[in-house]
């Protein structure tokens, strides 16, 4: 058993539906004054366009999927046809699937690009508050 909680470490995965190499992010250092993580502005850009990534790859999925859900039968006969309904009914399934996980995926990615856009909010915020305080030595 590690001593340290385990920490996900960016790193480049040739074999990873990401391709991008990582930005340099933190990948959620632990807060100390409660439960969840703090990401730093690179590691949100990074999960953003990693989810993007994913929900893109699902969405070529889909594409093939559908050759499935609309496969027809090779032959006439009632076997032939059946077997088309299964398949068909498959690629349906598969579908559905595929168009929930790029939804979510949409959705996570949409999250972090909330929390950029909060994370803009407060660096400008806190440049105003410091541009507001008094210049040189009083």
């Amino acid at each position: 058993m590690p001593d340290q909680p385990p920490v996900y470490t960016p790193g480049f995965n040739p074999g990873s539906v990401c391709k991008a190499p990582p930005t340099g992010g933190s990948y959620g250092t632990p807060v100390a004054e409660g439960a969840g993580f703090k990401y730093d502005e690179a590691t949100l850009h990074e999960l953003a366009a990693e989810w993007s990534d994913l929900a893109q790859e699902f969405k070529d999925d889909l594409d093939a999927a559908g050759k499935i859900a609309r496969a027809l039968p090779p032959g006439l006969e009632y076997a032939s046809g059946n077997n088309a309904d299964v398949t068909q009914r498959s690629g349906k399934a598969l579908m559905e699937a595929l168009t929930q996980r790029v939804n979510y995926c949409q959705t996570m990615a949409k999250k972090y690009l909330t929390a950029l856009g909060k994370y803009a909010a407060a660096e400008d915020h806190a440049t105003s508050v410091i541009n507001q305080q008094p210049k040189g030595i009083a």
